[in-house]
């Protein structure tokens, strides 16, 4: 394989490229998964509505004049068609982009060719089109697949039947010096197993007829397993798999057979009983030590094996995606399973958790050695070389040693070990091997044919150096061979997807005992390593791919990770609801002043004591985390501070998001309006809320106020965002939203009304309770009444609330969206200015007859009341909706002011240095820009410099502003624009009165209040 790989080899090389990017365009697949746009679904009924005719499934194939010709007939249709594109035309681009990846993979694969051919739209949907296959639990498998979307672009026979042939015959990966117990052969060969199942699709007549060979290959590698996983985890049951296949199907009835199923999951059971305890001991405080693991190296690789062979049979041959439950042989054989195995999930899991330790610690301690190995050997080394040359020295009679006689002979012979010793080579480790063996013998030969044994001192230093001789062995054997089996042994890329069953144990687990991630930590690394499989090729090639593809899969790690591990913000937040509820009901607070006799009283012991005591509960919670070290999960390093803040942003989010989905519901037939009663009833719980976090930031230590207002403001730009969609043509996915987030995304709900979200509902409340049919409005006492029951509707305090409930955040999006509202209702007003009126000639024909009267303008127009009242009677058809629109308009700019006053009073007051800055800022801006004008050699803002427009959002959310002097749209000079509006206001004074009192014109019905 390393020849085959060698840079010279051109074979090789391109064969590397082409799995390179196969592996690659599998995790583009699996990336762009989780990006399908909701609408291509057409869940809803309202997407269903409104793109059912434009978004179509494979029977477009089948006809698309059809489809086409049905887009060109409405005019409607093509226009949403192109606001479609605009919005999903990026994310389709890179859809089409992987699909055709795929066509020029296989295109590659059977020309081996180092360049690409090129792939046309044609070949792409041929390779795209229906396979009639769907994953639904119960559907029925297509006839013929799926060999014959394999067929779709042909591959070389001769090609297939020489993979087919490697695999089954070699041991292609080198895998079984790994495993060398045969009872393990099935799980070192399981990759080359998972690569045969797939290739024999390639060739579907092996499966039907060759019995022979599929004799052969179910003997090799499916003698004790049915249940495979053949990439990152996607399992396939091959009793499913292989029904249509006679060949396959006859092959694998001993596999199946009743007693055979009996007799593995028997013996796995009884693995599980004998390897737990032994596991267990293995990890206990102080037994492994350096030198327990040089003599133990074999058994405990050995005990490694087998727990990872016995987790990898039981994780596969029982997990629900492996068998449909419609099936009843499929079920019968699970039943035998679980049964026969005595399987326990928790007992599994337990397992798992104690051999990914081992494992870990084993890897850690081992990698120690290695990295010391050398200087270790060389210390050894000399410390026998010194031993003897000091021998040498007692026995030349100069050294004095009690009873030692001079001994030129053992003077010579010991100086001569040392010199031995001293060549021994560091680099030559078989052959210092073997003479560190000899040089033992030596020295216990020498202690006894010389009478040496009744003298201690020199028995000590020959004992000495034997011992440091034997340590130069075990050094020697410290080799990286052992960390590439335990690499081997230890994949866990199988349970990359079956892992998710054991996340409610994970989590209990968690919750009961919050030290438990600490040993969570080892497993979650040993899952890490199964990234190596689809890196593994991507890396050797040099492919660019390298970082995106490991990122994608460190990130569904980290995605993982945090979903266990949410658990402990969740526990925090239950013990925070209880601590924050008996802090407002039950427990009293302490006046300034208090009755000695009464102290008993505000005590409250038991209350206190349950506080107390919950607060401990967050803090364990907190600890637990935090006990688990930075970590690097692929190539993303995970910190648990980090973790537990996100994972406490997460949980906040969730829950403040929810609470204003449900809080801000509103019944438009209530007789009285919920608006108020709910809004205090919603800053009640936002109160809560910022009280829990008020309360927990010191004992988590986090910084309270900052996540609070960072989250809220997140959540509440993120509704506004969403809910001004509905205004835009080019709208903003969810990942494209920069307040939306992968770690701490904020929770869709399904809408209840028109709007999308609760911002919108609140604001459709609101001009719906002040709607000027209805409601008058007194700009003097900024109140709103009922014109029939002339009773107050509502008044600026509403804002207050407002302000109180959902923050400066909350109201400055309500201003943002009634600003869109405002847009879209003057777009309909141009909209009907030029469809309705200037397109009638009659009208247009009026206009032109009045100005012809009008013109020129010297004094009052002769007959004026005739020549207005025929001209307004005239034209009177068109003032209904150009009434509509200009009280609309006019209503939501009377709500703009007055969220503006309120948001200017509440800067005023909660930060009167940042009022001040930018009234002084925006004053001077005003100024230099007005000089700019009368002299234009002085200084202006250029075109790249953004402070008009930074500033500009900084002085809306403060409230510094006039909405009337705002420009919404800009539009074309409109012809008799300014003659049309005369006529309206001469049309309308009729039905107005000028009130004294007020200093305006009112409706004759708003006098009466």
């Amino acid at each position: 394989m390393v020849d085959f790989l060698a840079e010279n080899n051109l074979c090789g090389q391109a064969i590397l490229r082409i799995v390179s990017r196969g592996n690659a365009i599998i995790a583009e697949l699996l990336r762009l998964s989780d990006f399908i746009p909701p609408v291509f679904r057409l869940k809803d009924k309202s997407d269903q509505q409104k793109y059912g005719d434009i978004i179509c499934d494979f029977s477009y194939f089948k006809g698309p004049e059809y489809y086409e010709g049905k887009l060109e007939a409405k005019p409607d249709l093509q226009d949403l068609d192109e606001e479609f594109r605009e919005n999903n035309i990026e994310i389709l681009s890179r859809f089409y982009l992987a699909f055709e990846s795929v066509h020029k993979y296989i295109v590659d694969l059977n020309s081996a060719a180092r360049s690409s051919a090129d792939s046309n739209l044609d070949d792409i949907c041929k390779l795209l089109r229906s396979t009639g296959y769907s994953s639904q639990p119960g559907a029925k498998r297509p006839a013929n697949y799926p060999e014959s979307y394999f067929q779709r672009v042909p591959i070389s026979t001769p090609f297939i039947s020489m993979v087919i042939g490697r695999l089954r015959s070699d041991d292609i990966y080198n895998q079984v010096s790994a495993y060398p117990l045969p009872e393990h052969r099935s799980t070192a060969l399981a990759n080359q197993a998972a690569m045969l199942y797939v290739c024999l699709y390639f060739s579907p007549f092996i499966l039907h007829t060759q019995q022979a060979k599929m004799r052969e290959i179910v003997d090799k590698y499916f003698p004790d397993n049915w249940v495979i996983s053949i990439y990152m985890g996607i399992t396939v049951n091959l009793v499913e798999a292989w029904e249509p296949y006679k060949a396959a199907k006859t092959a694998l009835n001993y596999t199946l057979d009743t007693a055979n199923i009996k007799e593995q999951a028997t013996r796995y059971a009884a693995s599980m009983e004998t390897l737990r305890p032994h596991v267990q001991q293995l990890l206990k405080e102080g037994f492994l030590r350096e030198e327990i693991i040089l003599d133990n190296i074999p058994k405990l690789l050995n005990c490694l094996r087998d727990c990872n062979v016995a987790i990898r049979w039981l994780m596969l041959h029982s997990a629900e995606s492996a068998y449909d439950p419609n099936n009843k042989r499929l079920r019968q054989m699970k039943d035998q399973v679980l049964n026969d195995s005595k399987y326990n999930p928790k007992i599994l899991f337990q397992i798992l958790l104690d051999t990914a330790q081992f494992e870990f610690t084993l890897k850690e301690m081992f990698k120690q050695m290695l990295s010391e190995k050398q200087i270790k050997w060389e210390s050894y080394k000399k410390e026998g070389s010194e031993r003897m040359t000091e021998l040498a020295e007692v026995f030349s009679g100069v050294k004095p040693l009690t009873r030692v006689e001079k001994n030129e002979n053992l003077q010579a012979w010991f100086r001569e070990i040392s010199k031995q010793i001293e060549s021994l080579n560091y680099e030559d480790s078989t052959a210092a091997g073997r003479k560190t063996v000899q040089l033992i013998q030596a020295l216990v030969e020498v202690q006894e044919f010389h009478q040496l044994e009744s003298n201690l001192q020199v028995c000590q230093f020959l004992a000495d150096t034997r011992k440091f001789l034997h340590q130069m062995i075990r050094t020697i054997n410290i080799k990286e061979e052992v960390l590439i089996t335990m690499q081997i042994v230890g994949d866990l890329s199988y349970a990359w997807q079956i892992i998710d069953s054991f996340t409610l144990i994970m989590q209990e687990s968690i919750r009961v005992n919050p030290c438990m991630v600490t040993k969570l930590r080892a497993t979650f690394l040993k899952l890490a390593s199964a990234l190596d499989l689809p890196l593994l090729r991507i890396n050797q090639a040099n492919s660019a791919d390298l970082l995106s593809v490991s990122q994608f899969y460190s990130g569904e790690l980290v995605a993982y990770v945090r979903k266990v591990l949410q658990i402990i913000p969740e526990s925090m937040f239950t013990s925070l609801a209880k601590i924050i509820k008996l802090q407002i009901h039950d427990i009293m607070e302490v006046p300034t002043r208090l009755d000695k006799d009464k102290l008993k009283d505000y005590s409250q012991l038991g209350a206190r004591y349950e506080v107390a005591k919950l607060t401990h509960d967050i803090s364990i919670f907190t600890e637990g985390i935090l006990m688990m070290k930075t970590t690097l999960v692929g190539i993303i390093k995970v910190d648990p501070k980090q973790l537990l803040e996100d994972g406490i942003r997460k949980e906040l989010v969730k829950r403040v998001a929810y609470a204003l989905h449900k809080g801000l519901i509103f019944n438009p037939k209530a007789k009285m309006s919920e608006l108020m009663p709910k809004l205090k009833d919603m800053a009640a719980t936002m109160d809560g809320f910022y009280r829990s976090f008020e309360y927990i930031q010191d004992y988590v230590s986090i910084y309270g106020l900052k996540i609070w207002q960072e989250e809220v403001s997140r959540i509440i730009n993120y509704n506004v965002e969403q809910e001004c969609n509905s205004f835009l043509r080019a709208k903003i996915q969810d990942w494209q939203s920069v307040h939306q987030s992968t770690h701490i995304p904020i929770p869709k709900f399904p809408s209840v009304d028109e709007s999308a979200t609760f911002i919108g509902r609140l604001c459709r409340e609101i001009l719906r309770i002040t709607d000027p049919k209805v409601t008058c409005y007194i700009d003097q006492m900024n109140t709103w009444y009922d014109l029939k029951s002339h009773q107050e509707v509502t008044n600026n305090r509403l804002f207050s609330e407002i302000q109180n409930t959902l923050g400066t955040f909350g109201l400055n999006g309500l201003d943002r969206l009634l600003c869109f509202m405002i847009v879209k209702e003057l777009q309909n007003f141009l909209t009907m200015i030029q469809r309705t009126v200037l397109r009638d000639k009659a009208v247009v024909d009026v206009f032109k007859a009045m100005l012809s009267v009008v013109n020129p303008i010297q004094g009052i127009v002769a007959n004026a009341s005739k020549v207005y009242a025929s001209t307004v009677a005239k034209t009177q058809k068109i003032w209904g909706a150009y009434q509509e629109s200009i009280m609309k308009v006019g209503q939501m700019q009377i709500l703009r002011q007055q969220i503006a006053n309120e948001l200017n009073y509440s800067c005023k007051f909660d930060s009167k240095h940042l009022a001040a800055a930018l009234e002084n800022l925006n004053k001077s801006l005003l100024a230099d820009i007005e000089a700019h004008y009368q002299d234009p050699s002085l200084p202006y803002p250029k075109e790249d410099n953004t402070l008009l427009y930074d500033i500009t959002a900084h002085l809306e959310a403060a409230g510094i502003h006039n909405p009337l002097n705002k420009i919404y749209i800009t539009t074309k000079r409109l012809p008799y624009f300014p003659i049309i509006n005369f006529l309206f206001i001469i049309a309308q004074l009729p039905k107005l009165q000028y009130s004294k009192n007020q200093g305006k014109f009112f409706s004759f019905a708003s006098l009466m209040l």
